[in-house]
């Protein structure tokens, strides 16, 4: 199952949208990467890859709601945490197995496009929500 940005993503921040779109493209390639059996390696860069934009995504949202004083910060980091810990737990089971199985697919699946999907309607959202309650502009 490939991972889908549409309306129900939007959160209004051009900026936060269009890394959303990105990361989206980056679980994709990682989830095509299985599909294909492109093999272990393969699986691993592509991993490495959606694991760095990630960390760069996570930065830009935290420093936005650093510079609008979001209340819901520390909640907010503490999830993006959960994600960082899935992602080096999905590197484990690369590392014990002979490539990406239907088993790491299932792991992508469920605990990164699942997490993902959530994490934007939930926190995300909220974030949006918080802004346009309190008439504040774009400030990324």
């Amino acid at each position: 199952m490939y991972a889908v940005f549409d309306e129900s993503l939007v959160t209004g921040n051009e900026l936060i949208d269009s890394q959303h779109k990105e990361l989206i493209d980056k679980i994709n390639k990682l989830l095509e990467c299985c599909e294909l059996g492109r093999g272990k390696i393969e699986a691993i860069k592509t991993l490495d890859f959606l694991a760095e934009y990630t960390d760069y995504h996570f930065s830009a949202e935290e420093e936005l709601q650093e510079k609008i004083s979001y209340p819901g910060l520390a909640e907010h980091k503490v999830k993006h945490e959960e994600l960082r810990k899935t992602v080096a737990e999905l590197y484990e089971m690369l590392e014990e197995m002979e490539g990406p199985t239907d088993q790491f697919v299932e792991a992508v699946e469920k605990n990164v496009v699942d997490w993902l999907y959530r994490h934007i309607k939930g926190f995300d959202c909220s974030v949006a929500t918080y802004m346009q309650m309190n008439n504040i502009a774009e400030m990324i």
